[in-house]
């Protein structure tokens, strides 16, 4: 994904920073990836806590711009963000990044939100910068789907999801995690890459959680376990 970014996508969309921010932005719940070829700057070293504040602000004003793409720029101090806490690599980076253009992914059919933000030390992105990125972030976007979540990723939405189903279920964790991504709209394959176990454990799963949710097809399940999560 690093490679494919940092090579012939940079013609089309020039950027040194990447972050990809998805979860709840009403409620704050986020999580994110940052791809940069900059040492350091990964999304292990970043917290989301600390890093929320300015995602969400480039969140709201993406949705008072209609949700269409927008550019932005600064001065020679860059993205400064000491009022955030954000004292890492990424924050050192950012100061010497000149603009930035925000463009999101809304999948309509499930309610889910992608905002995807690309820092660059070039004094500013052009209109057909933000043109070109209406059309090429949906493959960005299918790409970095396929890539695996880090391990707290993939597991703090399911885990907690667990803990607060209703007692009479009888569903394993990993059914329970399958179900979460399931509810998402994820496939067989994209899930087998989340949880790192191959497409035909995932089906098998499906086919116990069929039987104990007393349903027949995927659309049933889901409809059942969000009862359960009720």
């Amino acid at each position: 994904m690093l490679i494919w970014l940092q090579g012939e996508m940079q013609y089309y969309l020039p950027h040194d920073i990447m972050i990809a921010v998805w979860g709840n932005f009403n409620e704050g719940q986020l999580r994110h990836d940052v791809i940069s070829p900059m040492t350091g700057v990964r999304s292990h070293n970043v917290n989301t806590d600390t890093l929320s504040p300015l995602l969400l602000q480039l969140y709201h004003r993406w949705t008072q711009y209609s949700k269409s793409p927008y550019a932005m720029k600064v001065g020679e101090s860059g993205f400064l963000l000491e009022d955030t806490g954000l004292q890492c690599m990424l924050g050192d980076a950012l100061k010497y990044m000149r603009s930035a253009m925000v463009h999101g992914i809304c999948d309509e059919r499930h309610g889910i939100e992608c905002l995807y933000v690309s820092f660059s030390t070039k004094p500013d992105y052009s209109q057909v910068d933000r043109a070109t990125v209406t059309a090429i972030l949906p493959y960005i976007d299918s790409a970095l789907r396929q890539v695996s979540h880090l391990p707290e990723q993939a597991s703090v939405g399911p885990l907690t999801l667990k803990e607060n189903l209703k007692p009479t279920h009888t569903l394993s964790t990993r059914e329970v995690e399958i179900m979460y991504w399931v509810a998402l709209g994820k496939t067989n394959p994209e899930i087998g890459c989340i949880l790192n176990i191959s497409e035909f454990t995932v089906k098998n799963h499906m086919q116990r959680v069929f039987k104990k949710l007393d349903v027949i097809n995927r659309a049933q399940a889901v409809s059942k376990f969000k009862e359960l999560c009720a």
